[in-house]
């Protein structure tokens, strides 16, 4: 319990020695002296007797004192080994963490998606959140696994007298996220990166090149007319405006010397001329390329397939008109896996009539399982979901160019204003074909450990790779998951700087399927059983997918936070049996 007689104390007084450390320093590891809520001006530290050679950072920002606030929260012994607990400091929490003996303190929200980390995982040095993954180092506040953009904010902590004390700006508690600091361009350095696709990965990629001082021109070419975006939203809020959604506003990219060219599609690449030409007919030279264009939706080939209100969900645009579109009409979504439920759940309340139609026996079957299918499906049965399963569309049927009517293979006639396709997704490569660069049977592009395609110069991230995962004894798998394509980015920036990283991330998703989020960690292709704890009919349970006798991946719904758990396991190299993930004392949690 927090401690009735909390003390504040002045700042000199308790730390005289923090005004002279280097602001380098203060920025990254103790930023409340700074308030970091944004990139600042620092002066490098004196290293060896010389200065850092790195460039300055020159955003223009100027250094101002702050009130900092030093107050004793709690004793030493009022927290155990391993604990987590938020206290309130004027009015706003922070996370004090006891781990190894030692006390840290950082934001208390995931930058994420503003879940509480107290609910998280604390193992290896760091904190994962309960709700997506995204992992932070409890010293610092760095970001140690996506997905998230932002870092959160530490706080200085001193144990004086068996009492824990800590010292903070008012900014920084009120911030709780922290961008890292950035270099800006230098005139003097002439090299281009060049980024095409205006997904997490590019941003992420660009971020990191800032944040390890390249100085170069950074490019993002993306053929959509928006700022990078959170694409993930679509399907879970139709009618989200693209504002809310943005991944970074535009003074983000200008503070930071960072180019997005919006409606700039790349047609083809020359790889040994370091050149990309773009349907506008420019063209642009490269020192290093990455190339993250994503996937692009696969549609119908049947008859009627172009008719109008027959939409696949890519753009936000499309999901307006669905939206727009759906309202009290009858609605048929033809697939059955993620974004195809996503889509039913939101119009469950606005549309007529929902009806889906899939290949298999119950939706999400091949990833998650017949029996968590089947009771997804229940649950949607009883919002008066239609399903019509191991069905196919055969021909859509309209009049004057309009969509009217959906039939099935068994000759089915299903009403339908309104069509929505997901059916999965082909990697938008195809101008890749004449350049040299490696690509799968499916068309994904075959990259290394380090994010590295066929040609040394060029990298490639996110939805369109083939790359090795460590978690299948680096197998080469493509895995479409936000967090994953956030990851790529990172690594593949740090490898163009030379500065050598592999990817060696668990992979993570969520989805929204109920009034709740489904979560999933690792890698469950050819899981040969399911092991279910839980209640099915209450929509409470975590599954375990099994393969040769160990566990492979995890799925929950209303479990938190046993998928980050799971994920924390897998991620530092050990495995978890069939038998372990049997017992409902899950003893494999001890491995954390």
């Amino acid at each position: 319990m927090l401690r009735a007689a909390n003390r504040l104390l002045p700042f000199q007084a308790r730390f005289p020695v923090a005004r002279h450390l280097p602001s380098l320093w203060l920025s990254e590891v103790h930023p409340p002296r700074m308030g970091v809520g944004k990139s600042r001006s620092v002066n490098f530290p004196i290293i060896d007797g010389q200065e850092n050679k790195f460039p300055k950072h020159t955003h223009g920002t100027k250094e101002k004192e702050e009130s900092v606030i030093v107050k004793e929260i709690c004793s030493v012994d009022e927290m155990n080994e391993g604990e987590m607990r938020e206290f309130e400091v004027e009015n706003h929490k922070l996370l004090l963490i006891k781990s190894s003996g030692e006390f840290s303190a950082i934001g208390h929200l995931c930058t994420h998606s503003g879940a509480p980390l107290v609910k998280g995982v604390l193992s290896n040095g760091r904190v994962r959140c309960s709700r997506h993954g995204a992992c932070f180092n409890i010293k610092t506040g760095d970001i140690e696994e996506y997905p998230c953009l932002d870092a959160l904010q530490c706080f200085p902590v001193e144990v004086q007298n068996g009492n824990v004390i800590i010292s903070a700006s008012v900014q920084a508690l009120e911030e709780n996220r922290r961008i890292k600091t950035m270099v800006t361009p230098s005139p003097t350095n002439k090299t281009v990166i060049l980024l095409i696709g205006g997904g997490p990965a590019s941003l992420v990629c660009a971020e990191t090149l800032r944040q390890e001082f390249y100085t170069g021109r950074i490019i993002i070419a993306t053929k959509e007319q928006h700022l990078p975006y959170d694409r993930t939203k679509l399907s879970k809020k139709l009618e989200i405006d693209i504002e809310r959604i943005l991944l970074r506003k535009s003074e983000f990219y200008s503070t930071h010397g960072i180019e997005v060219l919006t409606n700039k599609e790349a047609i083809s690449v020359n790889a040994s001329k370091r050149r990309v030409a773009f349907k506008d007919g420019t063209t642009q030279q490269y020192d290093y390329l990455l190339i993250a264009t994503g996937c692009i939706p696969r549609k119908l080939s049947c008859a009627g397939a172009d008719l109008e209100n027959v939409f696949c969900l890519y753009t936000p645009e499309d999901a307006h008109k669905i939206h727009e579109l759906s309202n009290e009409k009858d609605v048929v979504i033809v697939g059955s896996s993620f974004i195809g439920m996503e889509i039913t759940w939101y119009l469950i309340n606005k549309a007529k009539s929902v009806s889906v139609v899939g290949t298999s026996k119950v939706p999400f079957q091949e990833v998650l399982g017949r029996d968590v299918g089947t009771a997804i499906m229940k649950k949607f049965e009883a919002e008066n979901v239609k399903f019509y399963m191991e069905s196919k569309v055969t021909e859509l049927r309209g009049q004057n160019g309009s969509l009217e009517e959906v039939v099935l293979e068994n000759g089915m006639v299903l009403p339908a204003d309104t069509c929505v396709v997901g059916i999965g997704v082909v990697p938008a490569t195809d101008f890749l074909n004449k350049s040299g660069i490696k690509t799968d049977s499916n068309g994904a592009v075959i990259v290394n450990k380090n994010m590295q395609t066929s040609n040394p110069r060029v990298f490639a991230a996110g939805d369109i790779t083939s790359f090795p995962l460590p978690l299948k004894n680096n197998e080469n798998v493509t895995v479409r998951h936000w967090q994953v394509a956030h990851s790529q980015g990172h690594v593949a920036a740090l490898n163009m700087l030379k500065k050598k990283a592999a990817f060696n991330s668990v992979p993570y998703f969520w989805s929204i399927i109920s009034e709740n989020s489904i979560r999933y960690a690792g890698h469950g292709v050819g899981y040969e059983d399911v092991i279910i704890h839980g209640n099915m009919d209450e929509m409470r349970f975590v599954a375990f997918y099994i393969k040769e006798d160990t566990v492979i991946a995890v799925c929950s719904l209303n479990y938190d936070p046993v998928v980050s758990q799971v994920a924390e396991v897998l991620a530092s190299g050990k495995t978890i049996s069939k038998e372990e993930a049997s017992s409902e004392d899950m003893p494999w949690i001890k491995k954390i």
